[in-house]
């Protein structure tokens, strides 16, 4: 891989270089804070996605592939499955936990809270995918499941209270 393709791969793949910050601090342990780092990112960016549902689900759609595309590189660039310095798959696992919500202060923090638990413990059939998927599907899937989870929560929530 050339030089630039790892480094764009790189730059990309880990929201900017924000997951650096708390991967350096921690050593590239398996539980860096980077992931919340990459949540929070997402959660940040939110104001640039589009608002209308079908533009939305589209862009959800295509930045699926591109991720994918962006952890596969990361991934053989850093040599390491699923670096904790890869959080694009956080992000877009946020856009989805938050996907045809209405964007209240408590449906964006309970989205937040809940996808990083789920996240974070990986309940099945969650565990069991991110164990058995490989490359760049592999670390963006379980997110993707983990976001589908929460966002179901904040939606039972949301009837209960």
């Amino acid at each position: 891989m050339t030089d630039f393709k790892n480094k764009a791969a790189r730059f990309l793949a880990s929201g900017f270089y924000i997951s650096h910050i708390p991967a350096a601090l921690n050593g590239f342990k398996k539980f860096t804070g980077s992931g919340l780092f990459g949540t929070a990112l997402g959660l940040l960016l939110m104001p640039l996605l589009p608002e209308e549902n079908r533009y939305f689900l589209l862009f959800l759609t295509l930045f699926f592939f591109f991720a994918v595309w962006v952890a596969g590189l990361a991934e053989a660039s850093y040599g390491v499955h699923d670096d904790p310095r890869i959080v694009i798959d956080e992000i877009l696992g946020y856009w989805v936990a938050i996907a045809f919500l209405d964007k209240t202060i408590f449906n964006l923090a309970a989205a937040f809270v809940l996808f990083r638990i789920l996240d974070t413990v990986k309940p099945w059939p969650i565990k069991k995918i991110d164990q058995t998927a490989g490359g760049g599907f592999g670390i963006i899937i379980d997110d993707i499941l983990a976001g589908v989870a929460a966002n179901l929560f904040v939606r039972f929530l949301n009837l209960a209270l």
